[in-house]
């Protein structure tokens, strides 16, 4: 009867930590690129760090409750109990060697993780320029002279360096599984720069609210398995016909959810460009953008991009 009271329980628990274990599939915590491998290694070292504390602090309680509960009569009393050394060197000490070590990891991760920071790497980076729209993400291949909507395809074991902003309101570019999110905001320039270390198809977001299509703005990111295969697929796009100039990028401006896959083989050069000054021409000033060798700048650090825009429009 035991036995299978025991073999039930820990059946229970394989399925519920099999369950739980499924949702880590195409998120951060399956990392396809070796900054969200970092980033997976910086979420893990500091859950375990904060488990020290919290496991044992669970545990205690529970202990206690147990122990002193009013039926325990043979429960020590001590009413005039007030200190103990020990204690206070284990509640003092602990957290705060804890926090020294999540300190410095926290300091010297943020540095080495930098967005803005460009990767090493023996291969020069591919550029792409994204825009946020309503409610759909345009790429764009300055390099290549092509652009794609909700597709964005990269060749494996190159570094991709992106230059972001946004047609409308402020949103977030996130791939799960190759790394950091960056915000995109009108009349600025932000940058990110990521890697795929294996080829495949990986799930692109928008990490921000941004109104009623907020749901379907998604893209598939494809890593391709060589740089020939990449070759291939820039081929097919310019072999489309289809033109991205001022008409075309006005009438792709207009609100759309859902938004299939759409193909340019050709693309107004400087367009990017435009589309940050033509926010910022009625200020008579200059897109805000940080320098391309920027230290020190967080994915998450939103407030300062997000006082910047106001202070414009403000102005």
């Amino acid at each position: 009867m035991k036995q299978s009271k025991v073999s039930r329980l820990t059946g229970g628990l394989s399925l519920g930590a099999a369950l739980l274990l499924t949702g880590c599939e195409g998120g951060v915590l399956d990392p396809k690129g070796q900054v969200g491998i970092d980033e997976k290694n910086l979420i893990i070292i500091a859950t375990v760090l904060m488990l020290i504390v919290v496991i044992p602090v669970i545990f205690l309680t529970l202990y206690f409750a147990w122990k002193y509960r009013a039926g325990n009569k043979d429960a020590p009393y001590t009413p005039k109990w007030a200190h103990s050394t020990k204690i206070e060197l284990v509640v003092w000490l602990i957290p705060c060697v804890i926090i020294v070590i999540l300190g410095t990891i926290t300091w010297i991760s943020t540095h080495r993780l930098d967005p803005y920071q460009p990767l090493e790497h023996e291969q020069e980076a591919l550029d792409v320029e994204v825009v946020s729209l309503n409610w759909k993400w345009l790429f764009i291949y300055p390099e290549q002279g092509i652009a794609t909507v909700n597709k964005l395809v990269i060749p494996t074991g190159r570094p991709v360096s992106f230059r972001l902003t946004s047609e409308s309101t402020m949103n977030s570019f996130f791939i799960p599984q190759l790394g950091s999110q960056i915000y995109t905001m009108a009349a600025m320039a932000t940058r990110l720069n990521l890697i795929a270390d294996e080829p495949g198809t990986y799930q692109g977001i928008s990490a921000n609210y941004s109104g009623a299509g907020f749901t379907g703005m998604k893209f598939d990111t494809v890593a391709t398995a060589s740089e020939a295969d990449f070759n291939a697929w820039v081929d097919e796009v310019k072999a489309s016909g289809q033109a991205l100039n001022t008409e075309t990028y006005e009438a792709l401006t207009a609100p759309s959810e859902y938004h299939p896959v759409t193909y340019y083989s050709t693309v107004k050069s400087g367009l990017f460009d435009d589309i940050l000054m033509k926010f910022m021409q009625h200020h008579g000033r200059t897109p805000l953008a940080m320098p391309d060798d920027a230290m020190g700048h967080s994915a998450h650090q939103a407030k300062h991009t997000e006082a910047a825009a106001h202070a414009a429009v403000e102005e």
